[in-house]
């Protein structure tokens, strides 16, 4: 189903294979004031592209995309970056430490042919926002070029793709990388044919489901229909162009070192909160039991319906709301979506807690200034000493995920966290 093929990366073209001054975090959780710390540690580092100087109104000059399309062209033309001879399959591995364990994920980087998401071959799993999609579309239109990768993920139960990295990760990486999590990223490269040829083989019968970059995939879509319309005025019909392409990270989504975590929620009512009205009306459709003494993070462990932690303003501890066993979630969310997307943990919280009881919902877009999306747990749960009322989750399983894409649905704004990130800075890929 998938088409999937090798390229010929642009890379930073430096004797040393260590380019950890010159990568970064994704573009969309790089603040300003890391943003100027990349750049005083290295003048070349990624975010020059991935985040140009300059406004974001494409219409006045000296744009944030004219400058990054500039900055692409110059680096090109000096040498800092330079263009892998051949077409190859890159690929990534990334070890991070979890409770005192190496935790390891593999990826093939590869372009990927782009598909709408009616065609079933590439499926979104979240909801995009709008603002950020124009950024990055007019970034694509002014650079032709994908700086960063989208995250895919592909069925492999049986681990087929396993031989193929054991083979391709025994000598030296082309790059390293290490970011300030610690995380240590190495890039290896093949142009093989018949590593390459088995690469493509295993994806022609696989579909793939985007677990990050849902921008860029669908800001490179419109780019590439853009592109399109333009060859049909012209009469230029070019066989598979690079803009029918984009770049994508492929991980086996049935790996069990795949790190898939939760994002908590916290919430601020519309004009003063009433606790005491909270949770009664919670305990119309929840259980709320308090905690066991101890550590919280195994709080969660061990529900078989939609939990989570709950503390409010007023409370020093969380208290655990679970989903009733009496309620029955088709007829409690009453909107057109499948069994799985109701069951979801980020459905229910969505549904039948934030926007009943707090008047947010994602289809309200003026609301979710009152909602804030936090990593970790304990700075979620201390966020009540200023706002009124956190929302600690499970993560979102993969057979969930699964089940949701393929249904033709998408989950809820940050449903999942992968960890560890993409780096970017590793390989840029032209889309002309």
């Amino acid at each position: 189903m998938a088409r999937v093929r090798p390229f010929p990366a642009y890379r930073y073209a430096t004797p040393d294979r260590d380019i950890s001054t010159l990568t970064a975090p994704p573009y969309d959780v790089v603040s300003p004031e890391q943003r100027a710390q990349f750049l005083a540690a290295d003048e070349h580092n990624v975010v020059a592209l991935e985040l140009p100087d300059g406004p974001l109104d494409p219409t006045v000059g000296n744009n944030r995309y004219e400058n990054g399309a500039a900055t692409w062209a110059a680096w090109r033309e000096q040498g800092i970056l330079a263009q892998d001879a051949e077409p190859n399959v890159y690929v990534l591995e990334q070890l991070t430490d979890r409770d005192g364990a190496v935790v390891r994920r593999r990826a093939f980087i590869v372009e990927v042919g782009l598909e709408p998401f009616s065609a079933g071959i590439v499926l979104p799993h979240e909801r995009t926002l709008p603002k950020a999609l124009g950024d990055r579309f007019e970034l694509i239109r002014a650079t032709h070029a994908n700086f960063s990768q989208v995250l895919g993920l592909y069925d492999d139960p049986q681990s087929e793709t396993d031989a193929i990295f054991d083979e391709l990760v025994g000598g030296e990486p082309v790059a390293t990388a290490t970011d300030a999590d610690g995380v240590l990223s190495r890039l290896w490269k093949t142009s093989t044919p018949e590593t390459i040829a088995a690469v493509e083989a295993l994806f022609a019968n696989k579909r793939i489901f985007i677990a990050d970059g849902h921008h860029r995939y669908t800001t490179a879509l419109a780019y590439r229909d853009e592109r399109r319309a333009a060859a049909l005025r012209t009469g230029e019909t070019p066989h598979d162009p690079a803009c029918d392409f984009v770049m994508m990270a492929l991980v086996n989504m049935d790996d069990p070192e795949l790190l898939v975590m939760p994002t908590h929620r916290v919430a601020d009512a519309q004009g003063s909160f009433d606790s005491e009205f909270f949770w009664t009306a919670l305990s119309a459709n929840f259980d709320v039991a308090e905690p066991p003494a101890g550590h919280l993070a195994t709080a969660l462990d061990g529900h078989d319906r939609p939990t989570f932690l709950v503390q409010t303003r007023d409370e020093s501890r969380p208290k655990i709301v679970s989903l009733r066993a009496g309620v029955d979630l088709t007829s409690a969310i009453p909107i057109n979506r499948s069994s799985a997307w109701k069951h979801l943990d980020v459905a229910v919280l969505q549904e039948l807690i934030l926007s009943p009881l707090l008047d947010i919902h994602p289809d309200r877009p003026e609301t979710l200034d009152r909602l804030a999306f936090v990593k970790d747990p304990h700075a979620a749960l201390a966020a009540t000493a200023s706002h009124d009322v956190a929302f600690v989750l499970r993560p979102t399983r993969m057979d969930q995920l699964r089940a949701v894409a393929l249904a033709g649905e998408t989950m809820p704004q940050k449903s999942t966290y992968f960890y560890p990130k993409l780096l970017s800075g590793l390989v840029f890929r032209s889309a002309e």
